[in-house]
Formats: C-alpha cells, structure tokens, sequence
C-alpha cells in the first residue's frame, strides 16, 4: 500500500511538526527561510540591483536572499531578470545583478550537458600539485570549525548553523579548504550541499573547481586585508585572531604553491 506525503498544513508549525515526525534522526533546528511563492514575491518588491552591484561583496551588502527560491524552483532565473531591470532606472545598472543570474544559468547549462563535471576535475589545479596530493576527506578541525581561525570558524559556524552563507564566505571558506588546507575541492563541496538549504550543485561545484583552478586559469586566493575590508564591521579580523591570513599576497603565494612563481598566480 503506497502512503502519501501530506501536503496541506494550516501553518508553518504543523509543517515543522510533520517533519520532524517524518525523520527523527534529523539534528539540528528547523531553517530560518520561509518556504513559498509569498515569501518570494515580498523579496521580489524589495528587490535593489544597483545598491547589489556596488555592495555585494560586503557581508551586509544588498544582496537578494533570492537564492533558496531560485535553487528551488520557485521562481524562474528570466522572471527575477525582469524584475530586476523594471526596477532600474536604467537597464545598465542592473548589469552586475543580472550577471550573476547568467553565471546561474551557464553552471545550470554544463551541468545539463556534462552532468560527470559535478564531480569530476574539469582540468588540472593550477597550483604546482597533482590532483593526488590533496587529501580526500575534509579534517575534523574544519567540520567543528576548530580551525582556530576568527573568521573562518565564524563562516564555517553560519554554514552549519543556519544553512546559509554569503557567497564572499563562501569563496573564502572554499579557498582555505582547497589551497590552506590542501583537500581535494570535492570534500569541500560535498560538505557544503549536506548544510546549504540553497544548495545548488551546478552553481555550488562548478564555483568549488573556479576557486579550486580546475575550472579557471588560476587559484582564487584571499588574505586577512580583503577580509577585513568586507567583513572588518561583522567579525574579528584582528591579525591576533587570524595569524594564518595575515600576510601580504606575495608572501601567501610564497607559501601556498610553492611550486609556482608568483607571477603564475597573480
């Protein structure tokens, strides 16, 4: 006899409430997102494409929080365009805005192509180290964001806590993963779709191999200044506190791939 999924609830509670029946091994608190196409569509009027294009990179920029109803399939990457550029005075200013939803689109089209890149090295790293001398499983440090380093363990501690992340973190996290730490950007991406209630693995692992260098021509690499200068007014970027990114870009190289020169990664 089939058993159906319930699906009419009269509020967010008995949902909750269902589904903790559902899976009582689950851990961890419900999400703070709210599901549906009313949730969406409030964040669609609030929608700012040219104050995202000047901020977005900063921890408290504007950015849409459209993500976990695009991943979803709650709203079409063409409708929230539209809106974007009816909200424009001028449809150049909302270039960069749009621009990240064409890099959705163009991860979501190679994953629909070639479906083995998820999860397969696209090229080599550009790094000077073979894809064998990166370890295969993520350190336990990490995982309980014990790295001892501020910042990274307060990304590390968003991620797990609230399934959410701003993409800048998320660049960081996966470079320090990748290139501090030396593991393979699989572990790393793989931990990331287990947490991310936006997670969308075309997006998400195709960014994992840009960061990586197996999908772009160099590692994207990051110290303790630019951290600062995007996330300085959330989170303690003191040197004390972050001893292992606080060093100049030529000395991280140095350090890094030491392998290369430094005019292989700049």
């Amino acid at each position: 006899m089939i058993e159906y999924l319930e699906t009419d609830f009269e509020n967010r509670e008995d949902i909750i409430a269902y589904v903790r029946k559902l899976s009582p091994w689950a851990e961890g608190n419900e999400s703070c997102i709210q599901g549906g196409a009313a949730h969406m569509n409030a964040l669609l009027d609030l929608l700012e494409p040219e104050k995202y294009g000047r901020t977005r990179n900063f921890g408290n920029g504007r950015v849409s929080r459209l993500s976990p109803y695009i991943s979803r399939g709650i709203v079409s990457l063409n409708s929230v365009r539209n809106r974007a550029l009816n909200q424009s005075e001028k449809p150049e200013r909302a270039y960069k805005f749009i621009q990240e939803l064409a890099w959705r689109d163009f991860w979501r089209r190679v994953a629909r192509t070639q479906p083995e890149l998820l999860w397969k090295d696209v090229e080599t790293y550009k790094t000077g180290f073979d894809a064998s001398e990166y370890l295969s499983d993520l350190p336990v440090d990490i995982i309980q964001g014990r790295t001892g380093i501020c910042c990274i363990d307060y990304f590390i501690n968003e991620l797990t806590t609230f399934g959410l992340l701003h993409n800048h973190a998320r660049m960081y996290l996966a470079s320090y993963i990748v290139h501090f730490r030396r593991v393979r950007w699989q572990a790393g991406a793989f931990w990331f779709m287990q947490h991310l209630v936006d997670g969308d693995l075309a997006s998400s692992n195709l960014s994992w191999q840009w960061v990586a260098s197996t999908y772009s021509n160099r590692p994207y690499i990051f110290n303790l200044e630019n951290v600062n200068k995007y996330f300085g007014d959330l989170i303690d970027t003191s040197g004390e506190a972050n001893r292992d990114l606080n060093m100049d870009y030529s000395s991280l190289h140095s350090m890094l791939f030491p392998r290369l020169g430094v005019t292989d990664v700049e």
